[in-house]
């Protein structure tokens, strides 16, 4: 429980229309599958490696998802978009499952992913440059030669 003046590490994303109120958000994996795109089998994996917290099951043994675990999801699919290894992002989930005394880590590990991030857009758009360069040689070569023939 969150008391005044502390933090929590959420992960919580954007509100969702397709996502239940607590304490109604019990998914199942075919659920999760249709929410997230993921795969049932990146679902399973995900939980065998250490990457997804622990998944409530059902009196039948099946797996109940909530929105935390979305949440969790989300952020799993932003890490992913980064570029950072899933040996990261599985230390990741560790350190956050370690508790508070982990958030100097945690700052690290994802302050070193920006600085990688910031290094893949620097890289981008000098590539970007480069096309758009050759985009306007060749607009202005069509042009040239648009005109030489009328």
């Amino acid at each position: 429980m969150e008391t005044p003046g502390t933090r929590t590490d959420s992960c919580e994303a954007p509100p969702h229309a397709r996502r239940r109120p607590e304490g109604q958000d019990s998914y199942t994996i075919s659920e999760v599958v249709a929410i997230t795109g993921l795969t049932a089998h990146t679902l399973r994996w995900y939980e065998r490696i250490g990457l997804m917290p622990h998944i409530d099951r059902s009196h039948t043994g099946q797996r109940r998802y909530s929105n935390r675990d979305l949440d969790w999801l989300d952020l799993v699919g932003k890490l992913r978009l980064t570029g950072m290894p899933v040996a990261d992002m599985v230390r990741y989930a560790e350190l956050v499952r370690e508790g508070d005394h982990t958030y100097g880590d945690r700052f690290e590990l994802l302050k070193s992913t920006r600085e990688d991030v910031l290094a893949r857009i620097a890289e981008l758009q000098d590539t970007l440059a480069v096309l758009d360069r050759k985009i306007g040689f060749y607009a202005d070569a069509g042009r040239a030669l648009a005109s030489e023939r009328s």
